[in-house]
């Protein structure tokens, strides 16, 4: 059953993602302290020093999204690892929320974000997150830690209990799409 409650979708901003981690994606800084290089042909800087938590390795992921249902009434949370995603093909709506003090999702930090094509997200471990497509399929590429991807995989596929991931069920909430958008979902 959906909630007559509505999430609206933010625009991605620095300050308005820094609760839940940080944006990638934005403008060459202008240096102080950031390593940078910049000519004619290419300009290439630091945006940021990915963490996979203590002993993890970094591993890349291409992951296809579908979901384009307005309904959000899960969530999920990587424990020990942040975890980053850039959509590389269309746009993305990225739902997160921080943990409350048990570990749950703290409902009243719950928000959207509509995440440009070329631009991302990274989470801090604990940020609880869904993730919504308006239209057709979006192929992203996300960085998060090996140990992670192999432990959800086998929740999701076996009985097996996760150890670096949780999911948690929430009282459903309604996406603020968009009218021409809301038909697709």
């Amino acid at each position: 059953m959906t909630s007559n409650t509505q999430l609206e979708i933010n625009d991605l901003t620095t300050d308005a993602f820094t609760a839940y981690g940080w944006m990638l994606g934005k403008p060459m800084p202008d240096g102080h302290g950031v390593p940078l290089y910049s000519n004619t042909a290419t300009d290439f800087w630091q945006e940021h020093l990915f963490n996979t938590g203590a002993g993890g390795d970094a591993e890349l992921l291409w992951v296809n999204y579908r979901s384009q249902s307005a309904e959000v009434a899960s969530l999920e949370k990587h424990l020990l690892t942040q975890q980053a995603i850039v959509p590389l093909t269309g746009e993305i709506v990225q739902v997160v929320a921080r943990s409350a003090a048990d570990g749950s999702p703290d409902l009243a930090t719950l928000a959207a974000f509509r995440v440009p094509q070329g631009q991302g997200v990274c989470m801090r471990p604990g940020c609880w997150h869904a993730t919504r497509v308006a239209g057709a399929e979006v192929t992203c590429l996300m960085l998060t830690r090996r140990s992670t991807t192999v432990d959800l995989i086998q929740h999701l596929t076996t009985d097996a209990r996760a150890s670096e991931s949780a999911i948690a069920a929430i009282p459903a909430r309604e996406l603020a799409l968009p009218q021409d958008e809301a038909g697709a979902a």
